[in-house]
């Protein structure tokens, strides 16, 4: 039976958290962090199976770049209390065969938010001992890209869903929403 673990957090300044360091975490990478100017690594990191970053098609492709793409990030975000990115954990069930891992994983980040402009880079771990279940490590940008490969403002509204999950159209054209 699949034991369901979803865990949702902000990499923020004020904690004195890096997205580059936590991008390093998860990927397995040494990454230089420009902010700080300190190298990041995390060599006792074992069991990362597969690394990705998704892309918007507006996106400029040199954030296919982990160190490029969390060092933007971070540059765009001036306050000492900047929320950096989003990073999500999911657990993936035991029975889901190892080959299917990047694909579900994929699928998920593609539909979720790099479809609405986010850029996803995620990591898949196979902990030891055995037993242990496989996670995702999911790092979202805070902000959207714009068709001209900006980053966009972060959004500050929140969109009211219907029974399915998706966002509800009011005649106007507009999304129905709420601060």
């Amino acid at each position: 039976m699949p034991c369901p673990h979803n865990e949702i957090t902000i990499v923020q300044r004020s904690q004195r958290q890096s997205a580059v360091a936590a991008a390093a975490y998860q990927s397995g990478e040494k990454l230089f962090c420009e902010y700080d100017q300190q190298v990041k690594h995390y060599p006792e990191k074992r069991g990362i199976v597969h690394n990705e970053i998704l892309l918007p098609p507006n996106a400029p492709q040199e954030y296919a770049d982990r160190n490029t793409l969390w060092n933007a990030a971070e540059a765009v975000e001036k306050q000492w209390n900047s929320q950096l990115a989003r990073r999500w954990v999911l657990t993936i069930p035991r029975e889901i065969p190892p080959d299917q891992y990047a694909v579900l994983v994929r699928e998920f980040c593609q539909k979720q938010f790099v479809s609405k402009g986010m850029i996803a880079d995620f990591a898949i771990h196979d902990p030891h001992p055995p037993g242990h279940n496989p996670h995702a490590h999911v790092m979202l940008t805070m902000r959207a890209m714009d068709e001209h490969g900006k980053w966009l403002p972060k959004s500050r509204k929140v969109y009211d869903l219907d029974e399915s999950g998706e966002r509800i159209k009011l005649p106007s054209g507009r999304w129905k929403s709420h601060k």
